[in-house]
């Protein structure tokens, strides 16, 4: 039989608890004419994984993730200066939900449009925050969302494959 910690909300309540209530604010925030590289970098300074697109006239236009910008970012180094955000966002309207809808219903949304991630409107149709799957879970565990670190991404421990010998530490040291 399943125990529930006593601090630990009703998933019921929390579905009907509004977007803004569990989302994180976007803090970080690319324009849509920028380039490839720019948004990447601002990926790894933020340490974020989902970066909103905003049009000139500051309403969002889609949201990127760190793994497609990374794709696009393997292309040779003289391409990327010419490249622009907008060419990495799908051609469709993407899928997103306003502050004022239930928890429910953006996980709704995601499971259709199969997004971990939504940007998420204010009332008047500017960014006001991303709601990610983890926020979601987060909440059903009764945490709150935690915000995404400032600093670098910490790397998971490297592993070592059988028969070869472990990575070594400082990259450009010659083997002899």
């Amino acid at each position: 039989m399943e125990q529930r910690s006593p601090a630990a909300p009703d998933e019921r309540e929390v579905l009907a608890r509004t977007v803004a209530d569990v989302m994180r604010p976007a803090a970080v925030t690319v324009a849509v004419d920028e380039t490839v590289l720019v948004a990447w970098e601002l990926l790894e300074r933020s340490g974020t994984r989902h970066l909103p697109v905003l049009r000139p006239d500051g309403r969002c236009t889609g949201l990127l993730d760190r793994a497609d910008v990374a794709v696009a970012c393997a292309a040779p180094a003289a391409s990327l200066s010419g490249r622009r955000v907008d060419e990495l966002l799908p051609r469709h309207r993407p899928a997103l939900v306003h502050a004022g809808q239930t928890v429910r219903h953006a996980a709704d949304v995601m499971s259709c449009a199969d997004a971990d991630a939504l940007p998420v409107l204010a009332e008047d149709g500017r960014l006001a925050g991303v709601l990610t799957a983890a926020d979601v879970v987060a909440a059903l565990a009764g945490r709150a969302a935690r915000d995404e670190p400032a600093g670098p991404r910490p790397q998971a421990p490297p592993t070592t494959l059988p028969g070869l010998p472990p990575r070594r530490a400082r990259r450009g040291t010659a083997i002899p």
